[in-house]
């Protein structure tokens, strides 16, 4: 496999894993052989990702912000991160209202089916139901109380954390800005070395990735549930799948426009992330891969990419964002209910925040969706309707997610005149191209 590129390395490895997966799934002892033997390989490949998340975002987002060598520069780079991620995401959740409102998947959903999927998921439901309760239940300004953390070792220790650890890198960072350079100097050298092992580290677990992801997908072909349930969430799926693909199209539309890099420039350089996203569902343990592809392969200015990047991998979820509008309307007709304009409208806006609080991790969206249900009225029980599909649609829109966040660092690095060509390593010369 070494001298394949790593996007087909990925590949066969998740051919091979959902192989294996249908050919175990035809023996009685098979099931449990993937889950003992195979899938604790799946859970070691994720954990190594997870277990240098955390470093890896302080250390590039100290790195990061310290590097920009004033106030200004922060807040203007700042400013328009977070301004784009917004409007990706309002963007992201309108195409999924329109797809589903187009495809109308609730009505292929008969009422043995539903009670089906409702005894089938009605525990794991409501173990999330029990859990949004708890988020609805707090005060308006809680989420801002809960970015500024009382203990950066306890924020560190947690990965749906990493609001607050983003915030203490930052916070770091434009300490180091103000004091005079004489003292920052050791400070900023010691990052400069730590995020450089940190980086070797994602080299080294990327000689296994193709492995890791060969278990998780046999895990996932064993673990999946039966083709009828399959088959009668078959039209939501392609609601979902076609705004993906969509999305996946806008963001290269956007990259051909404002920065002139071909569709196939910028696919195949962010091709190895978006594989892995799809065998990790999660934002953050794709995120060490995500840098090191947009850096070295997309051309983006490490300062740019070790700054928007950890951002996005937290509050850019559009496709978390525009799965969501496509579950609630799909919902809403699964139970024969008319959601007017307005409602759609404030459905928007809702999913727009709501993907914003999505922790990077696995299923994360499914907590903040039983909020939005709730928002706009939504029956919650329907909520089991769509378990059986979530984790294989977690999995693409990971891979959006990651999409997304590699579009907005190349925007934000082309008009910060931080874009370059990435087979020239001195970003110096590539500027006196510009």
């Amino acid at each position: 496999m070494k001298k394949l590129a790593l996007h087909w390395q990925i590949l066969i490895g998740m051919a091979f894993g959902i192989l294996i997966g249908l050919v175990f799934t035809n023996f009685d002892w098979g099931v449990n052989f993937v889950t003992d033997w195979i899938k604790p390989f799946g859970n070691i490949f994720i954990n190594a990702l997870k277990l240098i998340a955390v470093p890896l975002i302080i250390a590039s987002l100290i790195k990061g912000v310290s590097d920009l060598k004033n106030i200004s520069s922060l807040s203007q780079m700042g400013l328009k991160t977070i301004v784009t991620y917004i409007l990706t995401t309002v963007i992201a959740v309108s195409i999924g209202l329109l797809i589903v409102n187009i495809i109308q998947p609730g009505s292929s959903i008969d009422e043995n089916t539903r009670q089906e999927l409702l005894d089938a998921y009605a525990g794991d439901a409501e173990s999330k139901k029990v859990d949004a309760q708890m988020q609805k239940e707090n005060g308006p300004l809680k989420a801002i109380e809960d970015l500024v953390p009382d203990n950066i070792f306890g924020a560190a220790s947690d990965n749906s954390n990493m609001l607050q650890v983003i915030f203490f890198a930052i916070f770091f960072g434009i300490g180091l800005i103000l004091i005079p350079e004489k003292q920052s100097k050791p400070v900023k050298d010691f990052f400069d070395g730590f995020n450089e092992v940190i980086l070797k580290m994602i080299d080294i677990i990327m000689l296994v990735a193709p492995y890791g992801v060969l278990a998780l997908m046999a895990t996932l072909v064993v673990e999946a549930p039966s083709s009828d349930l399959f088959f009668a969430l078959l039209y939501y799926s392609v609601a979902v799948v076609s705004g993906l693909i969509i999305m996946i199209g806008f963001y290269v539309l956007l990259v051909w426009i404002f920065t002139k890099k071909s569709p196939s420039f910028f696919l195949k350089g962010i091709s190895p992330a978006q594989l892995l996203a799809i065998s990790t569902s999660s934002s953050a343990a794709t995120l060490p891969l995500t840098m090191e592809r947009v850096e070295e392969h997309l051309g983006v200015d490490p300062k740019v990419a070790s700054f928007v990047l950890p951002i996005g991998a937290t509050i850019n979820m559009d496709g978390t964002s525009l799965y969501q509008a496509v579950v609630m309307v799909f919902i809403a007709q699964a139970f024969g209910m008319d959601l007017s304009f307005g409602s759609q409208i404030g459905i928007i806006a809702t999913a727009t925040l709501a993907s914003i609080g999505s922790a990077a991790v696995p299923g994360a969206g499914m907590v903040m969706l039983v909020i939005v249900l709730g928002q706009a009225g939504i029956p919650e029980a329907g909520l089991a309707l769509i378990f059986a599909m979530d984790r294989p649609l977690d999995m693409l829109r990971t891979s959006v997610n990651v999409t997304g966040d590699a579009t907005v660092s190349m925007l934000i690095a082309k008009s910060q005149n931080q874009l370059g060509d990435p087979d020239v390593k001195n970003w110096d010369d590539n500027y006196k191209k510009d």
